[in-house]
């Protein structure tokens, strides 16, 4: 990256970095600031009522999901812990949940930091009886399915297909008419929630890969 920005060539970061692009020396940003999706999310569930949280983790020490999990900290009102699991076995989620579900039948809701957990907690749930809602970060054509349902109540979508397109779209602009985008911040393509309102107008596009 260096050799490319000393040679002139513009480069730009999308997706993931959105502290980190300004002193790379980056041209622009496009994707999601993730505490700010988190903080919304914390405000999402003050308005449902929310009052004992669940933010599931798959990965300690990811700087991008510990964000998410501190932005809802930050703004949410009630009670909330971090919950780590042990990355995509789906079967030690599902008994990790439960665990702590049984442990704490005052929980109300589980956030997951990624679609394919969310049917996983949904079905933990299930098994303990319990009346805990489901929201995730991002989107998969199976979890839109669900909110659809009514089943999981939101999902946070950081838009990726956008992410990629702003950020090619960065460069031909400043390429073509020396133009730069975002006025010297990064330009913010999340957080987007999915609900049940508007799960059906999404889902073709999810189904299509673009959401």
């Amino acid at each position: 990256m260096k050799a490319a920005q000393a040679a002139g060539i513009p480069i730009v970061g999308f997706n993931a970095g959105v502290g980190q692009w300004k002193e790379q020396g980056l041209l622009g940003y496009a994707g999601q600031d993730e505490t700010v999706a988190g903080k919304a999310v914390g405000e999402q569930l003050n308005k449902e009522g929310a009052k004992n949280v669940v933010c599931l983790d798959q990965q300690q020490g990811a700087v991008q999901l510990e964000a998410r999990c501190d932005g809802i900290k930050d703004s949410f009102k009630g009670k909330s812990e971090v919950l780590y699991v042990t990355g995509y076995d789906m079967p030690t989620v599902k008994a990790r949940v439960q665990a702590k579900l049984q442990q704490d039948p005052s929980i109300d809701y589980v956030v997951t930091l990624g679609a394919p957990f969310a049917p996983v907690v949904l079905d933990a749930i299930t098994a303990t009886g319990s009346k805990a809602k489901v929201g995730t970060f991002d989107m998969s054509p199976v979890a839109v399915g669900l909110i659809g349902k009514g089943d999981i109540q939101f999902a946070v979508d950081q838009q990726p297909y956008v992410e990629g397109y702003e950020a090619v779209d960065m460069l031909w602009l400043y390429l073509v008419n020396g133009d730069t985008v975002g006025g010297g911040g990064p330009v913010l393509t999340g957080p987007f929630f999915v609900t049940k309102d508007n799960a059906e107008a999404v889902a073709k596009y999810a189904k299509n890969g673009t959401r």
